[in-house]
């Protein structure tokens, strides 16, 4: 499956993340550097997280986010766009004292959407490159045209959520939304030209990402927001109510980390009318989803066989229900469409016996995360490294976990530094601890390892991404200039190496 039966090894990064002079990573010159960096690494996969449009009232999660299939703008390289004539040289002249380090979304957004608004002019006047764009509009138009739409209605309402517009475009009604197109036909227009050259840029980064022998394994949340182009555009397929408004919502029950479980506030599918439709809109994704990425980890992986809703207006996820999906129906379809099927499950937490029976039928492997074995004294722990099998996938930790060397010395209780350490053979200084921990996973039989850029380079709780229940604050953490060293690239080269993953 794509890579996924022979050893490899990579790492997690995250787009945003990349070095770059313009305040948030970008698809330019640091992205292609990063590719030379795990070539020389020895590397043979990239991961990323969701690359689709974040939102200010999401703490730009990239979980959270306006479409299932636009991609974030704010990746467009500004260099690339000048490189295409697209931009002068004075445009990039006069830069933002962005924060080295970190993402100040803040100072970011608009210093981007000026230059976009630049590049869009410089092509309004010229229309170089005219053909490729409606080549791009044309092949895209199934999401592309109602996502575009959508985001002009939005800024023209202001922001608010869909369903509080004037009815006869909430509900889309024909003639409103012809009316409204004829109206603001060159603003539509900018919208889908911003995502061709999203797409564009992505699109040459993941060539010369694949002419390197590194493959791209990309992130699908299963939820969508509510308030999104996809449930806009699709109300039939989600558990709405005559006004559009959600009447079950996801989440997860109760269990021993919450006794209120947690309410996650998106709209649940309607599987009947998926099913109905022979799972078209989940094609449709998948399709568009591994055309950007060689592989795909799916998110709360479970909620494909069974998912917890619960009733719009809960203030917890106590009173809620699980409700069975037609999962076996479901990835027979997308396996018919897509023979391999490179998926990923992420199945991290209590995962029940007809979620395994899914991912063994389908041959999906699921994740390991070491950080996450030590909880307990118990041998067969399935995230000790001596219980993985060959069909998993190995991490240190995740985009939600605290770094190594960040949980060695702020969370791990002296029980499991105990374990820990007695599972080592002996014990380890913190700022030697992510290589040892690198070096059981590069040893394991797990067919695939990722190491977290952060481990790699064994920095600390400062280059943390995401701490889950926090609202602010997170998603913030950028590569600073001279941190892809040769000596990283050849630390992990020699163990790709010496455990056969090179």
């Amino acid at each position: 499956m794509a890579g996924l039966n022979i050893r490899r090894a990579g790492v997690l990064l995250h787009a945003t993340s990349l070095p770059s002079a313009y305040g948030i990573g970008d698809l330019g010159r640091g992205a292609c550097d990063f590719a030379d960096f795990l070539s020389q690494a020895k590397a043979s996969c990239w991961q990323l997280l969701p690359l689709t449009p974040t939102l200010p009232i999401g703490g730009h999660s990239p979980y959270s986010s306006l479409s299932a299939f636009a991609g974030n703008t704010m990746l467009i390289s500004p260099d690339l766009l000048q490189r295409e004539d697209l931009l002068a040289t004075a445009d990039l002249a006069t830069l933002p004292p962005f924060p080295d380090g970190l993402v100040d979304f803040s100072a970011v957004i608009p210093f981007k959407e000026r230059i976009l608004e630049r590049a869009w002019d410089t092509f309004s006047r010229a229309r170089k490159g005219e053909d490729a764009f409606k080549a791009f509009c044309a092949e895209h138009a199934s999401w592309l045209d109602d996502f575009a739409l959508f985001k002009v209605l939005r800024n023209r309402y202001k922001d608010k959520a869909w369903n509080t517009w004037d009815a006869e475009v909430r509900d889309r009604k024909t003639d409103a939304l012809e009316r409204v197109r004829r109206e603001v036909s060159g603003l539509i227009e900018r919208e889908k030209y911003y995502q061709y050259l999203f797409y564009t840029q992505w699109s040459a980064l993941k060539r010369c990402c694949n002419e390197k022998g590194i493959q791209l394994i990309g992130d699908i949340p299963i939820y969508v927001n509510y308030d999104s182009a996809d449930v806009w555009a699709n109300p039939h397929l989600f558990k709405l109510d005559q006004q559009k408004r959600p009447t079950h919502v996801a989440g997860v029950p109760p269990d021993y980390f919450s006794s209120t479980g947690q309410l996650w506030g998106n709209p649940v599918y309607r599987w009947d009318m998926l099913r109905e439709r022979k799972f078209d809109w989940w094609i449709q994704r998948m399709a568009h989803t591994l055309s950007l990425f060689d592989l795909v980890r799916v998110d709360h992986f479970r909620g494909l066989v069974a998912f917890w809703e619960v009733p719009a207006g809960e203030r917890t996820a106590v009173n809620g229900r699980w409700v069975d999906v037609p999962a076996a129906e479901f990835f027979t379809a997308l396996k018919g469409r897509f023979p391999e099927l490179p998926i990923i499950a992420e199945d991290l937490g209590i995962i029940t016996d007809d979620v395994r029976e899914i991912m063994d039928r389908f041959g999906f492997p699921g994740m390991r995360v070491l950080l996450f074995a030590f909880g307990e004294d118990n041998p067969r722990h399935p995230y000790l490294p001596h219980n993985y099998t060959p069909v998993s996938v190995a991490y240190t930790g995740t985009h939600d976990n605290n770094t190594v060397r960040g949980w060695i010395r702020r969370e791990a209780g002296a029980e499991e530094k105990r374990r820990l350490f007695r599972y080592l053979g002996r014990e380890v200084g913190s700022d030697l601890l992510s290589t040892e921990l690198i070096r059981l996973l590069m040893m394991s039989v797990a067919g695939t390892v990722i190491i977290p850029m952060q481990d790699l380079l064994g920095l600390g709780e400062e280059a943390r991404m995401n701490r889950p229940g926090v609202a602010r604050g997170n998603w913030t953490w950028r590569l600073r200039k001279g941190q892809l060293t040769a000596h990283a690239a050849g630390a992990f080269a020699e163990m790709a190496s010496l455990y056969g993953r090179a």
